[in-house]
């Protein structure tokens, strides 16, 4: 065996197990394990060239884990555990203002009920300074947006149009430390960008809908220039914090791109969200997992912030600025050239398993796993007609 891969996971099973038969047919050399959760020594050495992370956001065990074989022993993790542990979404805006992103005003507010710690009431008492939610909700302006900093699943998400819906999501919002955040009102599109190392699928979202009709099937809801700017963005982000198999959210307005969030550590890429989009999400990260275990790509665990803070000029010639050092860290050229000349059977693969009987039951077990009794016979036909309208575009 060439090269061996691990796959940190929780309740998954409808990816990991197209992940795994993409990788196996397209890579004979490569082999993929589920990674189990135990103790370790920190000078025990790792069987894995490359492990993707899709539970150490919130279980810490395998968090330490992950930076312990990243640190000590170079092996190339999806996503940095570092800066996913310490770069929550409110980092994510700050660093994305300063180097001039369109991010709406954010402000950051106090917990509305104290956390649970012994020191807070005197701590609060001393040095909590009184505030006047209703003046702040103003400064930022109607309506808005009160999230979680760190956010995650849509988790306390509310639109404020009022003062007294103000109130009432933040009376609500408990012991999450929230951000009020001036809605984008009117917007045009809601585009969300799934980004996995240097590619980049921009999809229309309509977070309004049931999940199974979140992602429409659209491919000019933006214009090219817009498009290439949303792009732009993505890879910036994914860059810059380290982050190489991430979801990002703009909202389009004219020709404004307003980035509203783009920190997840645990990307949508279920079978019954993406759909269409699922057979460019598996190849994709089929595709980055067997250049950078192939080629040795090594953690790169400093982020050189600098650099991007150093970049001057007018918006679109820091983007353009943005977008070359992006495209320095993903190695694009090198990138695009290895797939060319190793995984160019992977399109024809990856066909071939889609049209399959076996990816047919992976999609009938997964819809019965997701859906009750009496809608899985719905379901299966709508999952079944999108993904032969994948087939047949592809073909």
């Amino acid at each position: 065996m060439e090269h061996l891969v691990g796959l940190l996971l929780g309740t998954e099973e409808d990816w990991p197990v197209a992940f795994e038969t993409i990788l196996r047919r397209a890579e004979p050399g490569f082999g993929v394990e589920r990674v189990t959760i135990e103790p370790f020594n920190l000078r025990d050495r790792p069987r894995y060239d490359l492990v993707i992370d899709r539970l150490a956001y919130w279980y810490y065990h395998p968090r330490e884990w992950l930076k312990k074989i990243a640190m000590m022993d170079d092996v190339y993790v999806l996503n940095s555990p570092f800066t996913f542990q310490a770069m929550e979404k409110h980092t994510a805006y700050c660093a994305m203002m300063r180097l001039g992103l369109k991010v709406p005003d954010t402000v950051l507010v106090p917990f509305k009920n104290p956390p649970d710690n012994a020191r807070y009431a005197y701590t609060a008492a001393r040095y909590n300074k009184p505030f006047d939610l209703d003046a702040l909700a103003e400064e930022v302006g109607y309506p808005l947006v009160m999230k979680p900093y760190d956010g995650g699943a849509w988790r306390g998400v509310t639109m404020v149009r009022t003062p007294e819906e103000l109130h009432a999501a933040y009376d609500a919002s408990g012991e999450m430390l929230m951000h009020l955040q001036k809605a984008i009102d009117g917007y045009d599109a809601f585009a969300r960008s799934l980004t996995i190392g240097p590619e980049t699928m921009v999809m229309r979202f309509q977070p309004d809908q049931p999940m199974h009709s979140r992602y429409a099937v659209d491919h000019e809801f933006l214009s090219p220039e817009v498009g290439e700017e949303v792009v732009t963005i993505s890879r910036l982000v994914n860059a810059f914090f380290r982050w190489e198999f991430n979801s990002c959210e703009s909202l389009v307005k004219g020709t404004e791109v307003h980035p509203i969030d783009y920190a997840n550590a645990c990307p949508d890429v279920a079978l019954t969200s993406l759909h269409y989009y699922f057979p460019w999400a598996m190849k994709t990260l089929v595709k980055w997992t067997v250049f950078c275990a192939a080629t040795g790509r090594r953690p790169r665990i400093d982020l050189d912030t600098r650099e991007y803070f150093a970049v001057e000029g007018s918006y679109g010639e820091r983007l353009a600025a943005y977008r070359r050092l992006a495209d320095a860290y993903f190695e694009v050229d090198r990138y695009e050239e290895f797939c060319a000349t190793r995984l160019g059977h992977l399109d024809d693969v990856v066909m071939e398993w889609v049209s399959s009987s076996s990816f047919d039951q992976l999609l009938v077990d997964t819809v019965r796993a997701t859906y009750p009794v009496h809608e899985r016979d719905r379901f299966v036909a709508h999952f079944r007609g999108l993904m032969a309208l994948w087939v047949k575009d592809n073909s």
